[in-house]
């Protein structure tokens, strides 16, 4: 339908074959699949008896797709923006995904990147056209005891898996500082010193001016 009229008229026609199919159906008594589809093709001949209309014009007006098959799935996918964070990741669908270092995406953290879903499965990641190489980073995800607990029947199979995960060691959360490599300068916390009603500073100060006043 190329106008949103003719798209109300299909739209129109879908309720009323709903509607007369189910009406149609119950009057003949039809109640299991295989009697409802012998009993489709009469009905749509009768149906079309009825309600069709002659075609002004009797020729195919489909037009031929000029379009090479890997376009045509392009268009036919889902494509989203995505935020490229420093560590040259972003989450899609519950995953995190990484992208692998690259001449190209050295520069893409503050960027947005577009992902291609394909009908099978597939996802592409692309900048400006370009495929990107990636990889999926799953984060650790653990069993918690609130999960046991609203899950009845796998109780058992969850309480087994915290136990093993409880065996492990439990991973080692460094702090942004020490991610980033920062080093305390062995400053004391609280107001900053003041140095110029230091004594120890006002005696060598005053030990120099009087250096200065004995050399005048």
């Amino acid at each position: 339908a190329n106008s949103s009229q003719a798209k109300g008229r299909v739209e129109r026609m879908d309720r009323t074959l709903q509607d007369r199919l189910v009406k149609e159906l119950r009057l003949a008594g039809i109640d299991n699949m295989e009697a409802g589809n012998g009993f489709l093709s009469g009905f749509m001949e009768d149906h079309n008896g009825r309600f069709a209309i002659v075609p002004a014009r009797s020729e195919d007006l489909h037009r031929p797709m000029n379009l090479a098959p890997d376009r045509l799935g392009e268009i036919l996918c889902k494509r989203e923006q995505r935020y490229v964070g420093s560590q040259l990741t972003f989450s899609f669908e519950r995953q995190r995904i990484m992208l692998e270092e690259t001449e190209v995406t050295r520069g893409l953290a503050g960027r947005y990147v577009e992902t291609y879903a394909y009908a099978d499965g597939r996802l592409d990641v692309r900048w400006k056209g370009h495929s990107l190489p990636y990889r999926v980073f799953d984060k650790d995800q653990r069993v918690t005891h609130a999960a046991i607990t609203e899950n009845k029947r796998l109780g058992d199979v969850l309480a087994y898996i915290k136990e093993r995960q409880d065996e492990r060691p439990a991973p080692e959360v460094k702090t942004n500082s020490e991610q980033i490599g920062y080093t305390p300068r062995g400053r004391k916390p609280g107001r900053p010193r003041d140095f110029m009603n230091d004594p120890a500073v006002i005696a060598r100060r005053e030990a120099a001016f009087s250096r200065l006043d004995a050399a005048e």
